[in-house]
């Protein structure tokens, strides 16, 4: 079974979801947005993609900036607490398939995942 951790707003994630669907995936859609997130939950996705949560901050229209969380000495756990605080923060969108879990920015990314 495919997942996608969905904004329905950014059309990157649009075009994930559709991407899948056409594939003949019917994905599971997870709305982080209005779910939020748990630790346990952002450290397995972050490791199933091989990614730090710094790789997977979501820079642009969010308040990482302002909080510091662009600073290179700012840690990886100050980062995850960001985000837990705020899912915006999260890079999106992510995909898990039965081939892999990637964060699919640039989209390009999910060809490497589709079945």
């Amino acid at each position: 079974m495919s997942r996608i951790w969905h904004n329905p707003a950014c059309s990157t994630s649009r075009k994930a979801l559709a991407a899948l669907q056409a594939a003949g995936e019917t994905p599971e859609v997870i709305l982080y947005l209005k779910q939020g997130w748990t630790e346990p939950q952002l450290r397995a996705l972050f490791a199933a993609a091989g990614l730090t949560p710094r790789q997977a901050l979501r820079v642009k229209g969010t308040r990482a900036a302002d909080l510091g969380l662009t600073d290179p000495d700012t840690s990886d756990a100050a980062i995850l607490a960001a985000m837990l605080a705020e899912p915006a923060l999260v890079e999106r969108p992510f995909v898990a398939t039965a081939r892999g879990t990637r964060l699919c920015r640039p989209f390009e990314r999910l060809a490497e995942i589709l079945p």
